[in-house]
């Protein structure tokens, strides 16, 4: 079955495993295909699937290649003999130690599945399992505080703790085979049904991540390790005083001076796991905003050029055809604009950001999107639609403010903007969704908690913030057969299903 492309005109969900019933690549995972299909959608997004690190943000992983280890199967352990069946979900670290010894004690690692995967991924894996050996040794201590000489990889104390670690080690290695065998069957499934995933590329890494601690002299870290500056972005919709990630910053000219090594071989192992990628945060690409270390707020950042259009043809040139979509939200200025057409990337337009004060706004109206767009209602850093639309004056915005954007979107939305109006907003998500579906944009895609209707309570997270992120869960049987005939006659009515074989 012809899968989809960016230029193709589609629609899709945006539904992170984590947030499946079963957190993870197993059957709810497959429920998740089956309903995609049903529905008659063509993409399904996701967010970054990298290791987690502090927060458990998926937006600040532990490394840029591997998988997360809490997305691995326990229904498939129970089902391969590597766990009994009162070993079901959820995953958990007991679990997969648990399922790595049952491994040793028939024999060890000499399935020619794995061989073939440890050989595949030896550029990363054989480092990573290193890193995560290290630091589960030390108390999961950021890796700043090992000692110096693990800290500071001298060669002799690497060797030395691989030979005491060997175990360990192995057991990290036997995690990551398991995620991409699980993640590869997933794929399959999704391919075979029409589905084609859609992921996201952080364009940032968690400080305390494998591949900061390989690449030292490729970001601003002190003799060390420690950042001395680290991303971000100024004041904006979401804070007042904007955003402090703390991710360290790219040393942007050593990077050029290999070629952009490191980037092509993040691209290529992130685009073989997806058929097309979020880039996350492209202003980034043309500019971005450092911060001093010593900052509490991104307030006192200041804009440094990034590498632009050199970056994006060195990638281009490596690996042909990119397809990537540019999360192209904030400050755009028009060599963000331009860096965009330059390579067909399709930008993004949020409806929600249509109604307010935003300058930007008639840019986020339906009528006015180019095709070259992926239109949604909201995505992971909004709220949910029935959350913004009711929400009664919070953050960013106030009672007043909220009032107008209600009032402007029930007005472009063709509800009554009167007594009723109450009544009618109890549909806004649906109402939205046909906005979205309607338009001229290539791509739509549709938070599923917009599917439900859920208010605030099942947003997936709040910019600026560190705790309360993350933890969205469907309820099992959530997506229900009304909802997907529902979603279906949305994408027939425009012209957003499968063409004909």
């Amino acid at each position: 079955m012809r899968l989809p492309k960016l230029i193709d005109r589609s629609s899709g969900v945006l539904l992170h495993p984590t947030s499946l019933p079963g957190e993870d690549l197993g059957s709810t995972a497959r429920e998740m295909v089956d309903f995609l299909a049903a529905a008659g959608q063509r993409w399904w997004q996701m967010l970054p699937v990298g290791p987690t690190g502090y927060g458990n943000s998926p937006y600040s992983a532990q490394s840029a290649f591997a998988g997360n280890p809490s997305l691995v199967s326990v229904e498939r352990l129970v089902a391969d003999g590597l766990l009994g069946p009162g070993d079901r979900r959820p995953v958990s670290d007991d679990r997969l130690e648990k399922a790595f010894h049952a491994v040793l004690e028939a024999g060890g690692l000499d399935d020619p599945d794995f061989v073939r995967f440890a050989g595949e991924a030896s550029d990363w894996l054989d480092d990573f399992a290193l890193y995560r050996a290290i630091k589960s040794a030390h108390g999961k201590v950021q890796w700043t505080r090992w000692p110096a000489p693990l800290r500071d990889r001298h060669p002799d104390a690497l060797a030395k703790f691989r030979a005491d670690h060997r175990e360990e080690i192995d057991f990290q290695r036997f995690v990551q085979w398991r995620f991409f065998r699980d993640w590869q069957m997933l794929r399959a499934y999704a391919h075979e049904r029409g589905v084609a995933l859609i992921g996201d590329l952080p364009i940032f890494l968690a400080h305390d991540s494998a591949d900061v601690w390989l690449n030292r002299g490729q970001f601003y870290l002190d003799e060390a390790g420690e950042p001395t500056l680290v991303a971000g972005v100024p004041p904006d919709y979401f804070s007042a005083t904007g955003q402090r990630w703390g991710n360290p910053l790219y040393r942007w000219a050593e990077m050029r001076a290999t070629g952009y090594a490191w980037w092509i071989a993040r691209f290529r192992s992130t685009l073989a796991l997806f058929d097309a990628v979020r880039l996350d945060h492209f202003i980034g690409y043309t500019r971005y905003w450092a911060i001093p270390a010593r900052e509490p707020t991104a307030m006192k950042g200041r804009w440094r050029p990034a590498p632009g259009a050199r970056f994006f043809r060195a990638v281009g040139d490596a690996l042909g055809e990119l397809p990537l979509i540019a999360e192209d939200l904030g400050l755009v200025t028009p060599a963000v604009e331009s860096l965009r057409r330059r390579f067909a990337f399709p930008g993004i337009k949020l409806l929600q950001f249509a109604f307010g004060t935003d300058p930007q706004g008639p840019s986020f109206l339906p009528h006015n999107y180019p095709r070259d767009a992926v239109a949604y209602t909201g995505t992971h850093d909004n709220d949910t639609t029935c959350g913004w639309f009711f929400d009664p004056g919070s953050g960013t915005r106030s009672p007043e403010q909220t009032a107008r954007e209600r009032r402007a979107a029930l007005r472009y939305l063709g509800a009554p903007d009167d007594d009723d109006a109450r009544d009618d907003g109890r549909e806004i998500h649906w109402r939205m969704i046909r906005a979205i579906m309607a338009s001229v944009a290539n791509v739509a895609v549709v938070p599923a908690q917009d599917l439900l209707g859920l208010g605030s309570e099942a947003r997936m997270n709040h910019p600026g913030t560190t705790t309360g992120n993350w933890s969205f869960r469907l309820q099992p049987g959530a997506l229900t057969p009304t909802i997907a005939a529902r979603l279906r006659d949305l994408t027939e009515t425009y012209g957003r299903g499968r063409p004909p074989a």
